[in-house]
């Protein structure tokens, strides 16, 4: 049996995890990652090697897009075969959408690919970076006969592990920022960390790693409320360049059934922009033809997200359009689990 020790590598893209607090003047400035084993002497206990590398210039997430997706996705094949697992530091707000992205952008994924980050500084007294970013990096380093566990993109947040492309942030103010309701959580960190083997995601190891950069952006998200107007409706719909709207129902896919918005739908779709039902409910999916006021939808061809978050469906969404499915192909590939983001 082999000693060798697993070789992580921390990717940093920006966040309030790389911040650190100037203990004089109380001014955040970006934490310098080669002093990494300095600042958090902690990491000096794991069982593994870590290395760094980060964003030529690190970036607030809410000014995350498809580009630095692909920046990403770039240093994870670029070190894909020197590094058995990958930590990726980002800010929490759009980390969920990342993660879920990512998880499209990497086919036959081998290696874990850890996302976290923080919600206070990791120089602040109370923070909670230098856990989670210890225990990520623990999660990405567990081997078995030298073979990775985790074989997936995932996101670490106050103790617990989730498939990345189920999850949404529901606190900006909690360390517990993340949930995934539709999903149960992949391992849970406390006296032990604990691994719910069920759970994880079993990838064909037999395939070839392969990544994929081409993304389309030209979507849309609607979210439905009592008092949506036709206007507004059809000015989203009359998007210059428009390929897909994502719809946020209410409930479990359910909308109005007046003539005029299935009508405006219907002529959508019969132009070839793909209409995706997701629900605007936290937990739950859709469940088209439940009731009367999802079945006109379902009738008239738009595609059903299940159980699937808003997150997921934009990156998804992104992803086979990118792929230049067919409107055929892309409802069929739509609706099946391409990374486990939808039962």
């Amino acid at each position: 049996m082999s000693d060798k020790k697993p070789n992580i590598l921390l990717v940093y893209t920006g966040g309030t995890i790389g911040m650190v607090k100037d203990a004089e003047t109380g001014a955040l400035h970006a934490f310098n990652f080669n002093n990494l084993l300095k600042q958090i002497p902690e990491l000096k206990l794991l069982d593994c090697k870590i290395e760094t590398t980060s964003f030529k210039n690190p970036i607030d997430s809410s000014n995350m897009n498809p580009e630095y997706w692909v920046q990403i996705v770039d240093t994870i094949e670029r070190y894909y075969d020197a590094f058995d697992g990958f930590v990726v530091l980002h800010g929490s707000d759009t980390m969920s959408y990342t993660a879920s992205a990512i998880s499209f952008m990497l086919e036959n994924l081998s290696k874990p690919v850890v996302f976290t980050g923080a919600q206070l500084p990791i120089g602040d007294l109370r923070t909670d970076a230098k856990e989670n970013l210890i225990t990520s990096i623990q999660i990405a380093s567990l081997q078995e006969n030298n073979v990775p566990i985790i074989k997936e993109v995932c996101l670490y947040f106050e103790y617990k592990l989730y498939r990345g492309n189920r999850t949404t942030k529901i606190n900006a103010e909690h360390f517990q920022a993340f949930n995934s309701l539709n999903y149960p959580y992949l391992a849970e960190s406390g006296v032990h960390l604990k691994v719910k083997h069920e759970y994880l995601l079993r990838p064909t190891l037999n395939s070839t790693f392969k990544v994929h950069r081409k993304l389309d952006n030209n979507i849309a998200l609607l979210k439905l409320f009592p008092g949506i107007t036709p206007s507004y409706l059809n000015n989203v719909l009359n998007t210059p360049n428009l390929k897909a709207l994502i719809l946020e129902t209410y409930g479990s896919g359910n909308c109005t059934t007046d003539t005029w918005f299935l009508e405006a739908l219907k002529e959508a779709i019969s132009n070839n922009i793909h209409i995706i039902n997701v629900t605007q409910c936290v937990g739950g999916g859709v469940n088209m033809g439940q009731y009367e006021t999802s079945n006109h939808l379902k009738h008239i061809g738009v595609i059903s997200g299940k159980d699937m978050t808003t997150e997921s469906a934009i990156a998804k969404t992104m992803y086979l359009l990118g792929k230049l499915e067919s409107p055929e192909l892309f409802k069929n590939k739509f609706e099946i689990p391409l990374r486990g983001e939808i039962a």
